[in-house]
């Protein structure tokens, strides 16, 4: 069965139709991410403690056979029950001691040894009609047994971005082209134009990382809202290729109130790795020690974006660069 696209896949959520399987495979990490919401809107917002459960095949305790353990179990007061699995590539693609990647990929269904897996694969072959079961994952080993039973028996959405698809070559021109294309479409759905040449910076700056362009379009996005026109000016004010040495850089920034300057250092941070808790509790330090001595008016209204930031981050609520940039411009009004 070939690849279904995710427009595809909302149109039949939107007339009703809705699939057993699931396994929504990409880099575009936001695209798969809203997919797996919107079906996760089939189970009503009153029984969503009851029918919907989002699991992280990361944790030690999310294994097949309690992911299937979770599919079999039957709605409560509802018709569907819908389980989300996040960061599936830990199932469906498992590193092994001593192979590598390419090795692994050229193996056979008899090279692979009986495990645990087998009962996710036979709960593929024979899904629940009451659950809708949606594995999503970074990439999948396609010589696997229970990937090939996914093909048969379920609905396979790739999300692979700018590149085009899994190996295949990247065309620079067509992934410009297409790059352009996504930050005018997301522009225009903000209720905002954007220049040519600032478009086009944009695409360049990301190359083929789809991942970087959404975050840099968020991040001008949030810095031009209230303005009718995106300028080239506000793509160089925000997105930047340079690294950052200086670990005070984001809140030396907010103290100024210099929300470009915050947004870009925010990023610069990211980007090099660093973690959102630890960057959330830099905020917090900067809230209590600095900003109380500052501008006294301004600590309610900080301390509240905190409390909802961190509650935003342990509960999922967003993707943790979105929820920093929120917090870091509200901290930077005056």
């Amino acid at each position: 069965m070939p690849a279904a696209s995710p427009s595809a896949v909302r149109k039949d959520l939107e007339q009703g139709h809705a699939a057993s399987l699931y396994l929504i495979v990409g880099d575009d990490d936001a695209e798969m991410s809203r997919l797996a919401g919107d079906i996760s809107a089939l189970v009503e917002d009153e029984l969503r403690a009851f029918n919907l459960e989002r699991l992280h095949a990361t944790d030690k305790s999310v294994t097949p056979s309690s992911i299937v353990e979770s599919a079999r179990t039957l709605p409560m007061l509802g018709t569907r029950r819908v389980v989300v699995v996040l960061h599936s590539e830990k199932i469906l693609k498992p590193k092994r001691r001593g192979k590598t990647a390419e090795a692994l990929e050229g193996e056979t269904d008899d090279a692979e040894p009986p495990s645990d897996l087998d009962v996710l694969e036979a709960y593929v072959k024979d899904p629940s009609p009451e659950t809708t079961l949606v594995l999503v994952a970074a990439d999948v080993d396609r010589q696997r047994k229970i990937y090939k039973a996914l093909q048969k028996t379920g609905t396979i959405v790739e999300c692979w971005g700018l590149g085009g698809g899994r190996g295949e070559p990247v065309d620079l021109r067509q992934t410009a082209r297409a790059a352009e294309q996504l930050v005018k479409n997301a522009v225009a759905k903000a209720g905002m134009q954007i220049d040519a040449a600032a478009s086009r910076l944009l695409a360049e700056r990301a190359g083929a990382d789809i991942a970087k362009l959404r975050a840099d379009l968020e991040r001008v996005l949030l810095y031009a809202a209230g303005k009718p026109k995106i300028a080239l000016e506000d793509v160089r004010d925000v997105v930047s290729a340079e690294t950052s040495q200086d670990d005070w850089a984001v809140t030396n920034a907010i103290s100024r109130g210099d929300t470009a300057e915050a947004l870009r250092q925010l990023g610069l941070a990211l980007d090099a790795g660093g973690v959102s808790y630890q960057i959330l509790g830099q905020l917090a330090w900067f809230v209590r020690n600095k900003m109380t001595a500052a501008d006294p008016r301004r600590i309610r209204p900080a301390v509240e974006a905190l409390f909802r930031t961190d509650l935003e981050l342990k509960s999922s609520g967003g993707d943790p660069r979105v929820l920093l940039e929120r917090l870091v411009v509200d901290l930077c009004r005056r």
